[in-house]
This record gives structure tokens, C-alpha cells and sequence, in this order.
């Protein structure tokens, strides 16, 4: 286990427009606000076309081979996720989200682009004083969250 303590800063409270992209729109909140790592929770509905990443297609893989699946309706969700900076210090949005229609639910990263349908509403926790940095890991091929003061 690796882990940091973080202190509470701000909290935004968030509303995402019809058509926008979620991970796009929340970093570029968090460049524009200075916001460098963040919990965040979510509700809403999302369109049609949106793309979520279902899982890998082989659990035992390296690099891991992403399975994608796109929603062919509109969805409710909830939703929760987490915001730390990459190796460049870009934030980066990981956040997964349960979409919901008639009975049936589909969970997965929205990191492929998740399209929201009429409205979103969104809580960001931002979290100050954390080492928290999204760092590549070769072997699985994506940026694992680790610390650069950690405790394990």
C-alpha cells in the first residue's frame, strides 16, 4: 500500500452543460482554478455515443488491452472519481461512473469520453497538501496514482 495524508481545501460546486465532455471539462477547471488534486462526486444524465472503458479483455495482460463500450442511449448516473496531476503536471480526471436505463446498468472509466445529456451536477473536493502524482507504469500501460512522499 502506498498512501499520503491530504488536507480539505476549496469545494466547487459544479454544473456541466448539455453536449460538454466531462474529464475535458473538470481539468480544465482544475488548470483554470489551480486545483492540483480532487474527489469528486456525480450525478446527472449522459448522451448517447458516450464511450466508457468496460474493463480489460484479458485480466492477465500486459500492457493491459482496454475493452470500450458505447452507450446507445441517454443514461442517468452516479458517479465518483479522483484528481491528481500527471508526470507533467497536467490534472488528470480518473472517475468512474454507473450509467442506468430501464433496468439495466453499464460501470466503467468515462477516460474515453463521456458526452453529458442535458445536465450535470458535480461536487470538487479539492485536496491540498498531498504528493499525489499519476506517474507511467510501463508494464500496465497507463499512469498509476503513487506519492512523492509516501507512507507504505
Amino acid at each position: 500500500m502506498k498512501y499520503s495524508q491530504a488536507n480539505l481545501g476549496r469545494i466547487f460546486t459544479i454544473r456541466l452543460e448539455d453536449g460538454e465532455i466531462v474529464h475535458k471539462e473538470i481539468e480544465k477547471l482544475a488548470e483554470d482554478e489551480g486545483i492540483k488534486a480532487g474527489a469528486l462526486v456525480a450525478v446527472g444524465g449522459v448522451a448517447q455515443d458516450s464511450r466508457l472503458v468496460v474493463g480489460p479483455a484479458d485480466g492477465s495482460a500486459r500492457p493491459v488491452l482496454p475493452m470500450l463500450n458505447d452507450l446507445t442511449d441517454v443514461h442517468e448516473i452516479a458517479g465518483t472519481g479522483t484528481l491528481f496531476p500527471d508526470d507533467e503536471g497536467k490534472p488528470t480526471l480518473h472517475m468512474h461512473m454507473a450509467c442506468g436505463r430501464n433496468g439495466n446498468t453499464i460501470t466503467g472509466c468515462i477516460r474515453n469520453g463521456v458526452k453529458v445529456w442535458q445536465v450535470m451536477e458535480l461536487i470538487l473536493f479539492e485536496l491540498v497538501n498531498t504528493g499525489g502524482v499519476r506517474v507511467p507504469d510501463a508494464e500496465i500501460g497507463f499512469k498509476l496514482l503513487d506519492f512523492l512522499e509516501n507512507k507504505n
